[in-house]
């Protein structure tokens, strides 16, 4: 090979290289990292998640891949799954709740983080606002303080002769912040109904029997 045949030979090259690193990139899957809660307690979850994507044209294994975390009734466990799929280079992580999101949020600063059944992001730390989220997170939420009392009104309305509620929640579940609003809203709501109300903890589907032995006992 002479010199004028190597320039020609580098030079194809050059223009080769380029478009096979296109090619790459265009051939490349994208990965969602879907950090969920129980899926004992909810085993429904990861087909549905499956389901609302096929109807959008996302099928898992043909152009979609899906890396499903849950600790199993362990909230402990939440900051190592969220960092094995910053690990494991996700395009985005889907996070089922607060506790979730708020260990994806800890675990990266760059990944989007969409975050699905949270009760009020602003007040757990999650975003700024919810006009303008800013940083990688955003999602959607419930509100759930300023709903608790509604709730309460159009049970004492369905149900007129109630003399007793008791409501079952997940310690830690929301968010100190957002907890300690949301118990508070729903006590002040059930003294103006003249309800009693009655706080029964669960931490996982372990604990539904002894709860819900607490809760007719």
């Amino acid at each position: 090979m002479n010199r004028r045949e190597f320039i020609t030979f580098l030079g194809g090259a050059a223009a080769v290289w380029p478009l096979a690193a296109e090619a790459q990139q265009a051939a490349k899957i994208p990965r969602i990292g879907y950090l969920t809660g129980s899926l004992a307690a909810n085993p429904h979850l990861p087909e549905a998640f499956r389901q609302g994507l096929r109807d959008l044209g996302y099928v898992e294994g043909r152009n979609l891949l899906i890396e499903i975390r849950s600790p199993e009734g362990k909230p402990e466990r939440l900051p190592a799954l969220a960092a094995e799929l910053v690990a494991l280079k996700v395009d985005v992580i889907v996070a089922g709740g607060t506790p979730q999101a708020l260990a994806a949020k800890r675990a990266t600063s760059t990944l989007p983080i969409v975050f699905i059944g949270v009760s009020d992001p602003v007040a757990s730390g999650l975003v700024t606002s919810l006009a303008r989220p800013g940083g990688n997170v955003t999602g959607l939420s419930v509100l759930g303080p300023d709903l608790v009392g509604k709730a309460l009104e159009l049970l004492k309305q369905a149900v007129p002769g109630v003399d007793r509620v008791a409501a079952l929640w997940q310690p830690g579940g929301l968010g100190e912040r957002t907890e300690r609003d949301i118990l508070k809203a729903a006590e002040g709501a059930a003294r103006a109904l003249g309800v009693p109300l009655q706080f029964v903890e669960a931490w996982g589907p372990a604990d539904f029997d002894r709860a819900f032995s607490d809760m007719t006992g």
